[in-house]
C-alpha cells in the first residue's frame, strides 16, 4: 500500500528507572502550542468585561501585585469562570476522544450518544419536579449523565460492547431522552421552564469556586487513570481479537475507560450545562493537527480547553452588546464542523 505524507519524527526516551517510551515531536509541539493558546485566551478572558484590564495587569494581579479592586474582580469574579471553562473543555475533549476511540467512529461523541441529553434530563427533573437549588440541579445533572452512561453500556452489551452497536444504541437513547426532556418542559410552570431553558443552553455565567473544586478533584483522579489506560485503548482500536492476543483484558479496559468518559462528561455538563459539539470537534481537530494515529488523548484534552475558553471570549465580545451563552457559539461552530465532516466522509466514500 502506498503511503503519503512526511515521515513522523519520534524520539526514544529512557528514564533512570529503566523505563523507555517514544516521544512524538510533532504531537508534543501541538500540545505545547494548544496549552499556550488556552492560557493566553484565559488571560485575555479575565481582562474582558465592564472593567477591562490589560494582560500585564491580569498577570500582576494573579501573582498578588494588583490593587484591592483588581484582586476582587480577578480572583472572585473572573478567574473561577475561566478555570471552569478550561476544566469543562478539557473534560469534554478527553471524554469525546475516549468515546470516539472506543466506538471507532468520529461521530461517537457524547452529543450523539445521548450522555449530554441524559445529564440534561437529570437537571430538568430537579428543576421541574422539585424546584431544586443550583447545587441540587448540578447533582441531578451528574446523576442523569451517570445513569444514562450505565444504560448505554448495558443496552449495547452483547458478548462485549462493539463500536457500531454502541453508536446505534446511543442514537436511540438520545432520541428517547430528548423526548423525556421535552415532556418535562411542557409540565413546568413559566418560572421553572425559563430556568430550565437557560440551563439547557450551556453557559459559564455565574460560575464560581464551588464548581472549580469538584471539577479539579475529578480531573486529578480520572486524567492519570485514563492516560494509564492509553496503551490498552490503542490496542482496542485494532480490534478486540488483536487486543486480546496482545494481552489486553478487553472488556475490563473498555469498561474502565467508558466509565471514566461518562464521569468526565457528566461532571462537565453538571458544571456548565450541555455545551454542545466540543466533545465532537476537539478530538478530530487535535488528530488533524498532530497527524498521529491513536486516540490523541492529551491533544484532545488541550484542544477542548482551548475551544471552550475561546468560544466564551467570542460569546462576550464578538456580538457587540449582546452577550450569548457559550453553548450557542459552540453549537453554531460545531454544527458547521459536523456538516463539513459529513461532506468529507461522503466524498471519501466512507458514508
Amino acid at each position: 500500500m502506498k503511503t503519503t505524507g512526511t515521515p513522523r519524527t519520534a524520539r526514544a526516551v529512557r528514564t533512570p528507572g529503566g523505563l523507555s517510551f517514544r516521544l512524538d515531536v510533532r504531537t508534543c509541539t501541538v500540545v505545547g502550542l494548544l496549552l499556550a493558546a488556552a492560557l493566553a485566551a484565559g488571560v485575555v478572558l479575565i481582562g474582558t468585561g465592564d472593567f477591562p484590564m490589560s494582560a500585564a495587569d491580569v498577570l500582576g494581579t494573579l501573582v498578588g501585585q494588583g490593587g484591592q479592586g483588581q484582586e476582587f474582580i480577578v480572583r472572585e469574579l473572573r478567574l473561577p469562570r475561566v478555570l471552569v471553562g478550561l476544566l469543562v473543555g478539557a473534560c469534554l475533549g478527553l471524554g469525546g476522544a475516549l468515546f470516539q476511540s472506543i466506538s471507532r467512529n468520529p461521530l461517537g461523541s457524547p452529543d450523539v450518544l445521548g450522555l449530554s441529553q441524559g445529564a440534561t434530563a437529570g437537571a430538568l427533573a430537579v428543576i421541574v419536579l422539585f424546584s431544586g437549588s443550583a447545587t441540587a440541579v448540578t447533582l441531578g445533572a451528574f446523576a442523569g449523565g451517570l445513569v444514562t452512561g450505565i444504560a448505554l453500556y448495558l443496552l449495547a452489551w452483547k458478548q462485549g460492547v462493539h463500536g457500531y452497536r454502541l453508536v446505534l444504541v446511543g442514537i436511540g437513547v438520545s432520541a428517547v431522552v430528548t423526548a423525556v426532556n421535552g415532556y418535562l418542559i411542557t409540565k413546568a410552570d413559566f418560572v421553572d421552564a425559563s430556568r430550565a431553558v437557560v440551563w439547557m443552553t450551556g453557559s459559564l455565567n455565574g460560575r464560581d469556586w464551588t464548581q472549580v473544586r469538584p471539577l479539579l478533584a475529578l480531573c486529578a483522579v480520572l486524567v492519570p487513570l485514563v492516560l494509564a489506560g492509553a496503551r490498552g485503548l490503542r490496542m482496542l482500536e485494532m480490534g478486540d481479537d488483536v487486543a486480546h492476543a496482545l494481552g489486553v483484558r478487553v472488556e475490563r479496559v473498555r469498561l474502565l475507560l467508558m466509565g471514566s468518559a461518562v464521569l468526565l462528561v457528566a461532571a462537565a455538563t453538571a458544571a456548565a450545562g450541555p455545551v454542545g459539539f466540543v466533545a465532537l470537534t476537539a478530538p478530530q481537530l487535535a488528530r488533524r493537527l498532530t497527524r498521529s494515529p491513536g486516540p490523541n488523548l492529551v491533544p484532545s484534552l488541550c484542544m477542548g480547553a482551548t475551544l471552550l475558553v475561546t468560544a466564551d471570549w467570542a460569546s462576550q465580545r464578538a456580538f457587540g452588546a449582546d452577550q450569548l451563552p457559550v453553548g450557542v457559539v459552540t453549537g453554531v461552530l460545531g454544527g458547521v464542523y459536523l456538516l463539513w465532516l459529513l461532506v468529507t466522509e461522503r466524498r471519501a466514500g466512507r458514508i
